[in-house]
């Protein structure tokens, strides 16, 4: 090999060096290895960065606003929360998810979906007692499996497009993939019903810690006039199963209905009381047809409500709110906020928020204005002042747009009219002029790192190309697989993107492998569209390791596990969805 070829190896071995051992950030080690590979001749400077303009890097940036508006409208929130009511045991549960992930992780991105339902399966494990450990890597790999249905659903099919677009290749169909990306997700599905879920872990400790972490909470909401809940039961709302919250009591007309039963019909103006936990009453404030007592009573505009923030406080001894009721103390006129609910040590208060009696140590969750916390820290009325960073008010009204424009959006991309990357910019930016989502979230919701990796490793992967480095392994792979043939060429490559990208992050993988899979068509003289979509589905495979996809990492912590955890039950899946792949790819797409 030449100067050019071993300095294209010393590069990409030192990016997984680093990557292995966690010294710096995947966007930071691609980047500056791009750059050597420009200083040194390897590529040009153009062609360096040139990745920072494909069409699947800028797809998945587009893509990321969709999801994101799909969470500030609360459609993603209202599935979530609809998703566990009935469920009995985790295998209900494990079942309901399927149902739900699987297809809304095929048309969007899956760290959102992830995100949200997370805490409604915590809370659900927290009421039952079920250890999350049994549940959070289903999520995960669920969420992955509905990755390969469609060309949207993972960042990983937009970046092959999008070489297979540069390289004139003609680009998959939303669905093509779906060929084989379906029965995987069958065989997936029901390998976490069965074996899989069998070699989950049940980290009984966790639950201990999560049972002894519960703070509870008493809130006082109001069933908004005309809201699509007004009229249904108690059951039909949705307000019977909400995990971590419970109905104590509802006020109507100075008549107190408690213990409350299913069966009660809702009217306008109901005044609900639960107790539940912090991030349950968080969702509480998501449910559309509910407010707040400190909502209904000033009428807010959307608008308005998208201004107000959660803050918790905790009362000092010295505070002059000791001894007072909460109507009495008039926090709206004082600190421009509202009390929505309190706790008190381990017991649950009876009475209504407004004829608390404050004490010494009670803590207060307040709707406040955005610059609460920074106005009133070394207030000596209070011990502690933190904002909820959970609590983002949801825009309801938008929801009605929302849905619309993603099916436009699906129905765009199934038909071919207008190309994936236009088709996502147009609706990405009709969700933001229509108030879907604003300007400053959209921006916050793209993913900048995951940007960076992928267009840098684009420079990565040219070099391997332009110095020689694939074709000679193409040659060495040809060589040793040239007794049986391409599936024993394109069974080879499906392992090795499948091991690496357990190590390194799915996208950049693939862009290494991509030149690599031309190469080997080239030297077998076959089609090389088996070899790319195996590569697609086989970067998208990570369920050994929680460093892998970025969803398993989310559930790591949460769930209690251990790194073993990931191998016991992802390397059998791993192993199924290996076989499926390397079955049906020819026969899908022949050599």
């Amino acid at each position: 090999m030449t100067f050019e070829a071993w300095l294209t190896v010393l590069v990409i071995v030192g990016i997984f060096y680093g990557l292995l051992r966690n010294i710096a950030p995947p966007d930071l080690l691609f980047v500056m290895g791009t750059a050597l590979l420009a200083l040194a001749g390897v590529i040009t400077p153009n062609e360096a960065f040139a990745g920072f303009s494909n069409s699947g890097m800028l797809t998945v940036a587009f893509l990321f606003v969709v999801a994101a508006a799909l969470r500030e409208t609360g459609i993603l929130n209202y599935v979530g929360t609809r998703l566990l009511g009935g469920a009995a045991d985790d295998r209900g549960v494990l079942k309901r998810l399927s149902l739900v992930v699987i297809p809304t992780s095929a048309f969007l991105n899956n760290t959102p979906i992830v995100a949200m339902l997370m805490p409604v399966v915590l809370d659900w494990c927290r009421q039952r007692q079920v250890s999350p450990s049994k549940l959070l890597i289903p999520l995960s790999y669920l969420a992955i499996l509905g990755g390969t249905c469609t060309l949207i659903g993972t960042s990983t099919n937009l970046v092959v497009q999008g070489l297979m677009i540069q390289n004139d290749i003609p680009g998959m169909g939303l669905f093509e993939i779906g060929w084989v990306g379906l029965p995987y997700a069958i065989v997936g599905v029901t390998y976490l019903w069965t074996i899989g879920r069998r070699l989950l872990p049940e980290r009984t400790e966790l639950l201990e810690q999560l049972g002894q972490s519960r703070r509870e909470y008493v809130v006082e909401m109001q069933v908004r006039p005309g809201s699509n809940i007004v009229a249904k039961t108690v059951d039909a709302a949705g307000l019977r199963r909400l995990h971590g919250l419970f109905l104590i009591e509802i006020e109507r007309d100075e008549e107190l209905l408690s213990p409350v039963s299913p069966d009660e019909t809702l009217q306008a103006n109901d005044r609900l009381v639960f107790a539940g936990i912090i991030s349950s009453v968080v969702e509480l404030q998501k449910i559309p047809g509910l407010a707040s007592v400190a909502d209904a009573a000033e009428e807010l505009s959307p608008r308005e409500l998208l201004q107000r923030r959660l803050a918790e406080v905790v009362v000092s001894a010295d505070s002059r709110l000791v001894g007072r009721t909460i109507r009495d103390a008039d926090f709206r006129a004082t600190y421009g906020a509202a009390v929505v609910a309190v706790h008190r040590g381990g017991s649950r208060i009876d009475s209504k928020i407004g004829d608390i009696r404050l004490q010494q140590g009670d803590t207060l969750l307040l709707q406040t204005q955005p610059h609460f916390a920074r106005a009133y820290r070394n207030d000596p009325a209070f011990y502690l002042v933190s904002e909820i960073d959970d609590f983002r008010p949801l825009r309801h009204d938008r929801a009605w747009i929302a849905l619309p424009l993603l099916a436009v959006l699906i129905l765009l991309m199934a038909t071919g009219i207008v190309d994936t990357m236009i088709a996502s910019a147009l609706i990405a930016g009709t969700m933001i002029f229509t108030g879907c989502i604003s300007a400053g979230e959209a921006r916050r919701s793209i993913e900048w790192q995951v940007l960076v990796t992928i267009a840098a490793s684009f420079g990565v992967g040219l070099a391997l190309e332009k110095s020689g480095v694939a074709a000679t392994l193409a040659g060495v792979l040809v060589d040793s697989t040239k007794v049986m043939g391409p599936l024993a060429a394109l069974a080879c490559i499906y392992v090795l993107a499948s091991i690496l990208t357990e190590m390194v992050t799915n996208n950049a993988i693939a862009v290494l492998l991509f030149p690599i899979c031309l190469e080997t068509a080239k030297l077998l003289e076959v089609d090389s569209r088996p070899f790319l979509m195996a590569l697609a589905l086989a970067a998208s495979a990570s369920f050994m390791t929680p460093i892998g996809y970025q969803t398993n990492m989310m559930v790591y912590g949460p769930g209690g596990y251990k790194f073993g955890d990931y191998m016991r039950v992802g390397a059998p899946l791993n192993l199924l969805l290996g076989i499926v792949a390397i079955i049906l790819v020819p026969w899908v797409w022949p050599f």
